[in-house]
């Protein structure tokens, strides 16, 4: 009776990872990355290199249009486009103007962060915007969003923003964690890298991104001999709680179907090939899923379902291979 039980909620689980893993988005998408103030020569120089290579690889790789692109930095020629608190308002409320329940929408902040008190900033040109006033500045926002803290005492903003069809990642998974970081150097050459795809579909999605991004960290720390000063980690529940990219836990598995960069399904107008990708997705997700809940399950119950998913997933995967 047990095993029937745990067949029982299995069966559902799986069918509600099939129905919600991978819907249908055709939207727009979007991206505003904001390199706020450097402080000095020393930390102007990488945060340029960090902005450039991002939206470099956004519009050239991932396919993100020019026009759906926002860039606001410390020393922008174009008063506009300079990272100031008024500035990065303007620029949030343009894109609101645009967005649509099924767009995407990303934001990234590279620079320097502050405990002031309770309150985490990040640092702009100017006056700062804290995390609680980022959070209202989020919520009107329609769409699914993405939201990327790259700097140090970050973790607040994840606490703050944490909500539905979000992906919130931070640099730190505590406010205390106050060094400058190196996770945005790593973060934002993730969507350039062809070693980000792990799952080599031709895409980079925010979960493979954050976790390229994670690794790169661990490695810089090592070769260095040093203990590492940051940790960065991922909340795409809405439960307001993270995790790092090698702790097993429910977060991750949207971010694993979230991407910047178009389906080459939707490109291709091919709606077979574009269902073969969702229920690839749906999959991996039960996959998932069923890993988080391997050690209170029999073994051998565990196995089998597996099993059973994994054939699916080479079956699935067959079938895309020979259309693509």
């Amino acid at each position: 009776m047990g095993n029937a039980i745990i067949r029982g909620r299995l069966a559902g689980l799986v069918l509600l990872w099939w129905a919600i893993a991978a819907p249908a988005w055709s939207g727009e998408r979007f991206a505003v990355v904001i390199s706020g103030a450097s402080g000095g020569s020393k930390y102007a120089g990488s945060y340029a290199e960090w902005r450039t290579t991002l939206a470099t690889a956004l519009t050239a790789k991932r396919g993100l249009k020019s026009e759906n692109l926002i860039v606001l930095s410390e020393d922008s020629a174009s008063e506009q486009e300079r990272s100031t608190r008024e500035n990065v308002k303007r620029a949030l409320s343009s894109v609101a103007g645009r967005l649509k329940a099924d767009d995407l929408l990303m934001i990234v902040l590279i620079g320097h962060g502050t405990l002031d008190g309770p309150n985490a900033k990040f640092n702009l040109v100017g006056p700062d915007l804290d995390a609680h006033e980022w959070g209202q500045l989020i919520g009107k926002l329609p769409g699914r969003l993405i939201f990327v803290n790259t700097s140090g005492s970050s973790y607040p903003f994840l606490q703050e923003l944490s909500g539905p069809s979000r992906v919130v990642i931070t640099a730190t998974d505590s406010a205390l964690q106050r060094f400058d970081t190196i996770f945005p150097q790593f973060f934002t050459a993730a969507f350039d890298q062809p070693a980000a795809d792990t799952d080599k579909n031709g895409r980079i999605s925010i979960w493979e991104a954050f976790a390229y991004a994670s690794q790169g960290v661990g490695q810089w720390y090592d070769q260095r001999g040093q203990l590492a000063t940051e940790h960065a980690v991922i909340d795409d529940d809405g439960d307001r709680t993270g995790k790092e990219a090698q702790v097993p836990g429910a977060d991750g598995r949207f971010a694993r179907g979230v991407y910047l960069d178009p389906d080459p399904a939707e490109a291709s107008n091919d709606a077979v090939l574009l269902e073969l990708q969702q229920r690839k997705a749906s999959i991996e997700a039960a996959m998932e899923a069923l890993k988080s809940r391997k050690d209170s399950m029999p073994s051998a119950e565990y196995e089998a379902e597996f099993e059973k998913l994994a054939v699916d997933l080479a079956r699935i995967t067959n079938l895309i291979q020979s259309r693509s």
